[in-house]
This record gives C-alpha cells, sequence and structure tokens, in this order.
C-alpha cells in the first residue's frame, strides 16, 4: 500500500501579519477604493462649497482633524460616512510608495513606471507640505502708495500695545490657536512678556458682532458687558468676511479681576488701559505678517469685455524696493510674481465705483508655500516618466515584430 502523498501547504497560510497587511496597503484594489472615495469627496465638496463656502467647505472635506464627514448637500444630510480627504490622500501615498515602487516590478523595463510613480507621490508631498506650512493673506495697495504688511485671510488674534507719544512702541500678539479654542464657558489667563497686566480672554466666537440688549435680546445667557453682548452670527459663504469676537479682562498686579470688555474685529476703537503711568490699547484685528521688501503700486489699469463688468484684465505695475535697490515687476492675471518665497496674485481691486480717472487701488493675494513649484515639477517628472514608459513599449513591440518577421 502507498501512502498518500501529502498536500503542499498553502502560501497564504505562512504569510506573517506584517505580510498580510503589507500585501494589502501595497494592492491595486486598495489604490482603486482610495481613488474612487477621492473622486467622491471632490464631487461633495464642489457641490456644498456653494451653500457653506469655500474655506469651510475645504476644512471640513480635507483638513487633518477631519476623521470622517458626512456630505450636506442644499442644507440636507446625505446619509453616507466618508473618510477625511486628507487621510485617503495619506493611505494612497503609503500605497503609492509600497506598491508603485518598493513592490513595482523592477528593471530597465519598468524604469518609466517607477518615475511616473514617484512624480505622484512627489505631488502628494507637496500637497500635504501646503496644508501645514502655507500662508495666505492680502495686500491692498493705492495708486502712487507703497505696503509691507500681508493681512491673513482668517486667523484673529489679540493684539497688547504700549503707546508712547501717541504711536505705537511695542505690541504682543496673542495668536489665533491660543484662543479660537474658548467656547462654551472656557478662559485663558495669558502673561505677557513687559505687560504690567494679565489678560483673561474667553468666549471665543468665529462670526459675532456686538449688539445691544434693547436691539436684539440675549438667546443664549450670554455674558453682557455695558448692555451689549456677543451676537454669534451663522458662518458666511465667504468666510474671509467673518470679523471673530471675544471677551476680555485685565488682571492686576495684586491679581484683582477687573471689568470684562468685548473685543471685535468690527471695532473701530481699541480697548484702552492705564496702569502705572503708562497707556496700553487691547484690540482684536486679522493676523499682520510683514513683507522681506516693499511694494509700490506704479499704475493699475483693469479691462472689461465690451459691454460688461466682466474683468478681462487686470494689470499691476509695481516697483518692489529692497535694501535701497529698486525692481520694476507687472503682475497680472495669471501671471503672478515670485520672490523669496513669496507668491503675489492679482486677486481684485477698487473701489468698486470708481470712474476713468479716479485713483485705484489693487489688492494682492499674497501666498507663503514652500511647496509652491513643486505641483509643477512632480507634473514634468510624471510627463517623463510616461514618455520613457511608452518609448519603452514601442521598441519592446518592434524588436518583437522584428523577431517574428525573421
Amino acid at each position: 500500500m502507498t501512502e498518500p502523498i501529502p498536500k503542499p501547504k498553502s502560501r497564504v497560510a505562512h504569510r506573517s501579519i506584517g505580510g498580510r497587511l503589507f500585501d494589502v496597503f501595497s494592492g491595486f484594489g486598495l489604490a482603486t477604493i482610495l481613488l474612487l472615495l477621492m473622486g467622491l469627496l471632490t464631487w461633495f465638496a464642489t457641490l456644498e462649497q456653494i451653500d457653506n463656502g469655500l474655506y469651510a467647505t475645504l476644512n471640513k472635506y480635507f483638513h487633518w482633524k477631519s476623521l470622517f464627514l458626512v456630505p450636506e448637500i442644499k442644507g440636507k444630510m446625505v446619509p453616507i460616512l466618508l473618510p477625511g480627504g486628507y487621510w485617503v490622500g495619506a493611505v494612497l501615498l503609503v500605497n503609492l510608495i509600497l506598491g508603485g515602487v518598493i513592490r513595482a516590478r523592477k528593471g530597465w523595463k519598468h524604469i518609466g513606471n517607477l518615475i511616473a510613480h514617484s512624480g505622484i507621490i512627489f505631488m502628494l508631498i507637496a500637497a500635504g507640505v501646503a496644508h501645514h506650512f502655507s500662508e495666505r493673506g492680502n495686500m491692498a495697495v493705492w495708486e502712487g502708495e507703497f505696503s509691507n504688511v500681508a493681512e491673513d485671510y482668517h486667523e484673529y488674534v489679540v493684539e497688547v500695545v504700549k503707546v508712547e507719544d501717541g504711536k505705537p512702541a511695542s505690541v504682543r500678539v496673542i495668536r489665533g490657536e491660543h484662543i479660537k479654542d474658548l467656547t462654551d464657558g472656557d478662559s485663558r489667563v495669558f502673561r505677557l512678556p513687559d505687560i504690567p497686566f494679565d489678560l483673561e480672554l474667553a468666549g471665543y466666537a468665529i462670526n459675532a458682532l456686538p449688539v445691544n440688549i434693547t436691539e436684539r435680546a440675549p438667546t443664549r445667557s450670554e455674558l453682557q458687558v455695558d448692555g451689549y453682548y456677543l451676537w454669534e452670527k451663522d458662518g458666511e459663504v465667504q468666510a474671509e468676511r467673518n470679523l471673530a469676537g471675544c471677551y476680555g479682562r485685565v488682571i492686576n498686579q495684586e491679581g484683582v479681576k477687573q471689568a470684562p470688555f468685548i473685543l471685535s474685529g468690527n471695532a473701530y476703537y481699541p480697548y484702552t488701559v492705564e496702569t502705572g503711568g503708562d497707556v496700553y490699547f487691547i484690540h482684536m484685528r486679522k493676523r499682520l505678517w510683514t513683507m522681506p521688501f516693499t511694494l509700490n503700486l506704479d499704475k493699475f489699469t483693469a479691462d472689461f469685455h465690451p459691454g460688461t463688468m466682466r474683468p478681462e484684465k487686470f494689470v499691476s505695475e509695481v516697483t518692489r524696493i529692497e535694501n535701497g535697490s529698486e525692481a520694476q515687476v507687472t503682475i497680472q492675471m495669471n501671471e503672478p510674481m515670485r520672490y523669496e518665497g513669496l507668491t503675489f496674485f492679482q486677486a481684485s481691486y477698487g473701489p468698486s465705483d470708481a470712474r476713468p480717472g479716479d485713483e485705484m487701488y489693487s489688492v494682492f493675494e499674497v501666498v507663503k508655500n514652500p511647496a509652491d513649484k513643486w505641483p509643477e515639477y512632480s507634473l514634468y517628472i510624471v510627463t517623463f516618466g510616461l514618455f520613457i514608459a511608452f518609448v519603452m513599449k514601442l521598441i519592446l513591440f518592434i524588436m518583437g515584430q522584428a523577431r517574428k518577421s525573421s
């Protein structure tokens, strides 16, 4: 009697957990699912931004803090739970590294595919760098005037300014990241260098206005200050127009809390504190960041399509002044100025009711993005890789046909 030949053990059964995870995260099936999810997220975000605004929608769909989300179209929730776009891109990056580079076939026949995959990986990395490290603001300059300061689009800060002889002598800034979480009764005390008092902030609202209680009665037991309170509004379609606000309170050196006051991005005048013969201004405003050069607007020209107010071309002729040297630069639509890691785009102009011959001002969008040109470079890499892959396929085809003929 012959003994039965034992069946060979399955290779999958001996596959370790790490190996199985590698197979999943490097698989083509996962890549297909991730690309479909990214397309779905982009489609829902495009529809939702019409009602909720671009900035709020981008934060909901593609911010790193958004792990999962439920789409909303025209005010109605879509019963689908989707992963955040940031994390879909992160997993796709891992998938491309494992499957498109490490696991992919090597050799001169496949060099084009490796180059193309590397370009896509570079593009995803560029998106992550821009998400975490880019800054955006705007700079408005009248004709014949100059500026070296840009204003952040969204971040509100609290400034404490010491005033001497009617001019700012020193400025201490509390960034928005330290106050935007002070909601629902939370408060925080700030001790600032060279300031003879502490500042307590609370009740931050991303979009609010000081309102008199006789005009609009409080509905949520809001703190009242001299007959006013912060009336919190719903988010606007253009988040750049939000007016943040919060409540403040000065704490003197003896630890005694003074009467509360309201800080608002809509206020015309700061809150004034006098102590020890010195005067301090406290106010809320959008964050300012200084440019490494000065920009002078020499001439602004706006051309429109005939018979309409649709812009055809905006042109700003500027002089860039840095360390005593000057450079003449033209900034217009689709032709920004890139210099010192900053990009100046032609964004808009004003005043809107200006007549021929009136003085105009130009508004530049200022972007500080370390990965500004990386997407362009990644496209060159992908194109070169696909070209190499096409040429290799063509060479192999010609060689195959030659062998058949022989």
